[in-house]
């Protein structure tokens, strides 16, 4: 059933409030019209593009994170609780791959997991101690990352913590590591 244009916006309104990271190509599948449509519906309803919707989320976020500066994160994170769980999504693009067959470079993936485990860690001083990491499939040029860190272990007294970082492409698993992470005990002030 053909949804009017008012009922589809609605809806629209809707998913993306629900899911902030959802493609307009996603969205033209979903409401079966093109993704010129749904364009032009989010401009109508001023809802910014994809890209614009997660920058204002990991701003949001950003302010909690305490080892590092934006800048230096590989990535944009999109969800971060602090000595708990972080996710973080990297667009796949040309500087990323080795242009004779545009599969991604092992290292983009490890630095995207890498920045996760830091960020997520609530300690002004937050190092990469020990790293086991494990790459499952290829990733390749246009694929969208998805990292999700989780905090398994804080041991305060040896100064420690482990994250495990899974990333995904879709529903594909293609990446996982666990990062033994320094901690030198200066939480950050709340």
């Amino acid at each position: 059933m053909k949804l009017s244009k008012k009922e589809r916006q609605h809806m629209l309104q809707s998913t993306i409030k629900e899911n902030p990271f959802i493609t307009d190509e996603d969205l033209a599948k979903k409401y079966t019209v093109s993704v010129q449509t749904i364009r032009l519906d989010r401009m109508e309803l001023s809802i910014p593009e994809l890209r614009e919707r997660i920058k204002h989320v990991a701003e949001k976020q950003f302010d909690e994170v305490k080892a590092l500066p934006i800048e230096e994160v590989i990535g944009e994170i999109v969800d971060l609780q602090l000595d708990e769980s972080a996710i973080s999504l990297l667009e796949i693009r040309a500087e990323h791959v080795f242009s004779r067959n545009n599969i991604a470079r092992g290292h983009h993936l490890f630095a995207q997991a890498n920045s996760l485990a830091v960020a997520v860690t609530n300690d002004e001083l937050a190092l990469t101690a020990k790293a086991s990491i494990r790459f499952a499939t290829q990733v390749k040029l246009g694929d969208r990352v998805v990292a999700k860190a989780k905090v398994t272990t804080i041991d305060e007294g040896k100064g420690r913590s482990i994250v495990e970082v899974n990333s995904f492409v879709g529903q594909e698993f293609v990446f996982s590591g666990e990062f033994t992470m320094y901690r030198s005990g200066e939480k950050s002030k709340e």
